[in-house]
C-alpha cells in the first residue's frame, strides 16, 4: 500500500452532513488496528468544523474490537460551535453497536505563553533499520511466526531505536522511540496531516509498558488490547518529515499498563503529546 492509498482509506466518505462511512484495507490484521479508528473518526470530525479551526485534543475510548471485513459508520455529534473552540463527538458502529466514542476539541489559531520540554539526544533516523527490514529478517528466523501479509511494503516508514527479540525478549525500562513518517509527499491539507498523525500515534504506544516484563504481543499468554486514547496537537507539523515519538510507561497494575507519548520534528518541536491506557492480562491457562 503507498501513502495516497492509506490517505484515501483514513478519508472516510460522507454519507450525509453528520454521518460517514469508513472501511479496512486488507492487511495481516484480524481485527482493526485502534490508529485507523482513531483516524478515520478524527478525519469525519475535522470535515465538520470551519477550516481555520484545527483540532488539539482527542480523547477516546475503545469499546469493542473491530471487524475489518465490514464498514464502520462514524456518527458526528456536533456538541458546540463556540467563538474560540468547537467540540464534536464520534462514535464509530458496527452491526448496530459502538466499538468506539471518542471527543474531540478544535480551536482556532491563537498566540500565548510558549514553553516546551527538549527533544532527548538520540540517534537520528538515518542508519537506522526500517520496521519492513527488520519483519523480513524475522521471516528468516522464525518463518512459523511472521505471516506473508507481516512482511508487505507498508504506507508509513517507521525506524526504531531498539528492535525487540519477539521469542526471548530481555527485560528494559520502560522507554523506548521511533521515527516515523508517512512515505511520499503528501497535499499541503492540514486535515490530511493530523489524520495521518492520528493514525500514526496508536503505533507501539501500548508496547511500551510490556518492555520491563520481557513481554511480547507474540506471546500466546498475552491479552492486549487499548482502552483509551488521547492525542493533543501543539503546534504544526507534515506527517510526510519525519517525527520522533518518544514513549515511556510510568506503571503498570491490575492487568493494564500506562504509556505516555511526546511527538518531536526532526529539529526538535514538541507539535504533539499521547497518553493510552492499555489491556496487559497474562491469561493463566
Amino acid at each position: 500500500m503507498k501513502s495516497q492509498e492509506l490517505v484515501d482509506y483514513l478519508n472516510v466518505e460522507q454519507i450525509d452532513k453528520y454521518l460517514f462511512k469508513g472501511i479496512t484495507p486488507k492487511t495481516w490484521r484480524t481485527r482493526v488496528y485502534g490508529g485507523q479508528v482513531l483516524a478515520q473518526a478524527m478525519n469525519a470530525a475535522l470535515r465538520t468544523v470551519e477550516p481555520e479551526r484545527s483540532a488539539h485534543s482527542q480523547h477516546a475510548y475503545f469499546l469493542r474490537p473491530g471487524n475489518p471485513d465490514i464498514p464502520i459508520i462514524y456518527e458526528v455529534d456536533p456538541i458546540r460551535d463556540g467563538r474560540s473552540f468547537t467540540t464534536r463527538r464520534v462514535v464509530g458502529i458496527q452491526n448496530g453497536k459502538a466499538i468506539f466514542n471518542t471527543a474531540i476539541s478544535f480551536q482556532v489559531a491563537e498566540k500565548g505563553l510558549e514553553h516546551q520540554i527538549d527533544m532527548p539526544e538520540i540517534h537520528g533516523p538515518e542508519g537506522l533499520d526500517s520496521d519492513e527490514e527488520y519483519m523480513h529478517r524475522l521471516s528468516e528466523e522464525y518463518p512459523n511466526l511472521v505471516t506473508p501479509g507481516m512482511t508487505d511494503s507498508q504506507p508509513i516508514e517507521i525506524r526504531r531505536l531498539h528492535h525487540i527479540d519477539p521469542i526471548s525478549p530481555q527485560k528494559m525500562p520502560p522507554e523506548t522511540g521511533l521515527w516515523m513518517r508517512a512515505k511520499g509527499r503528501l497535499l499541503d491539507d492540514p486535515v490530511i496531516h493530523q489524520t495521518i498523525l492520528t493514525y500514526l500515534s496508536d503505533y507501539f504506544l501500548m508496547g511500551t509498558s510490556l518492555l520491563p516484563h520481557g513481554v511480547t504481543f507474540f506471546n500466546s499468554a498475552l491479552q492486549g488490547a487499548s482502552l483509551d486514547h488521547t492525542l493533543y496537537f501543539h503546534d504544526d507539523f507534515r506527517a510526510d518529515e519525519w517525527l520522533f515519538y518518544q514513549m515511556q510507561s510510568p506503571v503498570s497494575s491490575a492487568a493494564r499498563g500506562l504509556n505516555i507519548g511526546t511527538i518531536y520534528t526532526q529539529d526538535g518541536r514538541l507539535v504533539a503529546s499521547s497518553i493510552q491506557e492499555g489491556l496487559i492480562r497474562i491469561r493463566e491457562d
